[in-house]
């Protein structure tokens, strides 16, 4: 959920609307440890929560998201609420989520669970309000390419993928911890992403080093912060 959780970010800067949004009502350079603690919560009491903590979380967002609206670099209105964006939000969250697990999670993911994942995660979109949430792995995969044409690095996004890849917690070990969460995070991403990002492929031994290692350290996480019964 860590590394699928800065991918997530990454990959939902590119959006202009999404990023102005961010940029112009968000505290996220002051106070990022405490963004980012609402939205875990947020993931939490919708992932394992009641339905009434969940739908209660829910209802929180999107009245929040009532004031977050403005105008984006390119004179164009957003809004926070717009079933289009939000269907954006969630198709770049899910996929990195699910992919970041793919990847270190402690089960091995199959097609089947996958694609119960994606319909289960579909669930929480409609509530939120987004248009049409894919409901398997297949269109999760065609709306992330559906969304390409409006994508692009606004210089919201630039500053914002500068602050979360130099990163903001302190400590060597911290920060070195930070650092890899980073670099595997940045690796879920296709090369579309990437390039419009604007970071360069890593070599394929740094990859395979850095995989190795954030296995390591989602091992030692998992240790320490046992998940939640099955």
């Amino acid at each position: 959920m860590l590394v699928g959780g800065i991918g997530s970010l990454f990959l939902q800067m590119l959006h202009p609307y999404a990023m102005a949004g961010v940029a112009q009502h968000s505290r996220y350079q002051h106070d990022p440890l405490g963004r980012l603690l609402q939205t875990a919560n947020f993931i939490g009491a919708t992932t394992f929560g009641s339905k009434e903590a969940a739908y209660a979380s829910i209802e929180r967002v999107r009245a929040v998201h009532v004031s977050v609206r403005g105008v984006a670099d390119d004179g164009v209105a957003y809004d926070a609420n717009d079933p289009h964006l939000l269907a954006w939000v969630h198709a770049a969250e899910t996929s990195m989520f699910l992919r970041g697990y793919q990847r270190f999670g402690k089960h091995r993911v199959g097609v089947d669970d996958a694609n119960a994942y994606v319909a289960e995660m579909a669930l929480l979109a409609h509530d939120l309000g987004a248009e049409a949430p894919p409901s398997d792995g297949a269109e999760l995969e065609a709306t992330l390419l559906r969304f390409r044409p409006e994508l692009r690095l606004s210089q919201d996004g630039v500053e914002a993928r500068d602050f979360l890849r130099d990163g903001f917690v302190q400590g060597v070990l911290t920060r070195g911890a930070y650092h890899l969460l980073v670099l595997s995070a940045l690796d879920l991403l296709d090369p579309w992403a990437r390039e419009l990002l604007g970071v360069k492929k890593s070599s394929t031994m740094k990859r395979l080093v850095v995989r190795g290692a954030t296995h390591v350290l989602c091992r030692l996480v998992r240790l320490f912060v046992p998940p939640p019964e099955r």
